[in-house]
């Protein structure tokens, strides 16, 4: 992820969640209002961030807690996917900085 995606830690979460392609756009014209969709974005990234999700989901305590949180409050399975995915990605890229640092006083 980190190769499909050196913006990490440079970005804040809306941003690098919409680069990706898991930010929930809408489809709004005039009175219009449409379902919240994700699209575009790097599908590369968003794949790599599925599988690590669907795996986070079934063996992280705190990310299974989110996962169930979310399907006790009605989302569909997917839409509750898509939302723990996003939840990965901000810890990723909020911990990214913190890492650079550290190699950076290592050399």
């Amino acid at each position: 992820m980190l190769a499909l995606l050196p913006e990490l830690g440079q970005l804040t979460r809306r941003e690098i969640a919409r680069l990706v392609g898991v930010a929930p756009l809408n489809r709004d014209s005039g009175q219009s209002q449409g379902k919240r969709r994700i699209h575009g974005g790097r599908a590369e990234v968003r794949v790599a961030l599925y599988m690590a999700t669907l795996s986070a989901v079934r063996w992280e305590p705190a990310m299974r807690a989110h996962y169930q949180q979310l399907r006790a409050r009605g989302k569909v399975a997917k839409v509750a996917l898509v939302a723990c995915m996003r939840k990965l990605l901000t810890i990723v890229n909020a911990r990214r900085p913190d890492e650079l640092k550290a190699l950076a006083a290592v050399a």
